[in-house]
């Protein structure tokens, strides 16, 4: 759990950095040839905030995962019971993590299975739009590079 803050904490320096270092570019004096170094420099804010985002839905799922079977009134999963009907928690079997999508689901008896926390939706689209913008922004640098290579042989 320290790790998982550890590397939120990490992964938002990171982010903040990057965006400092994106602002940077419209002060005078910048690097040349600037677009690429712009783009970089937002592919690089995009994946430490994907990976920050990331992590912090990691720190949600390993801290339900930490309070189940620990010490009295922890089975079923407290994530499971807290904020649910007496009926629904009354039907539990048993739960399911998953990090990759994140995901923490309650199982009941009859096999249906509900979040135990649907913030983990949002945490999964964001970090995977994130990540495709950071893939995207390296393509185009890539594409920046290549078409002034391919004029300056002309």
């Amino acid at each position: 759990m320290i790790v998982g803050l550890g590397v939120f904490a990490i992964c938002a320096l990171g982010a903040l950095i990057a965006a400092v270092s994106l602002l940077a570019m419209a002060l005078p004096g910048r690097p040349r040839p600037w677009l690429v170094h712009l783009l970089h420099r937002a592919a690089w804010l995009a994946a430490a905030s994907a990976a920050a985002v990331y992590a912090l839905g990691l720190i949600g799922v390993l801290a339900s995962q930490l309070a189940y079977n620990d010490g009295a009134d922890s089975v079923p999963a407290p994530a499971c019971r807290d904020g649910f009907s007496a009926d629904t928690v009354r039907h539990l079997v048993r739960h399911e993590a998953s990090y990759l999508p994140l995901r923490f689901d309650c199982v009941r008896d009859d096999g249906t299975t509900y979040t135990s926390d649907p913030n983990y939706t949002w945490v999964n689209w964001t970090t995977l739009l994130l990540g495709v913008c950071a893939a995207l922004l390296v393509t185009g640098a890539g594409y920046v590079t290549e078409f002034r290579a391919r004029r300056a042989l002309r």
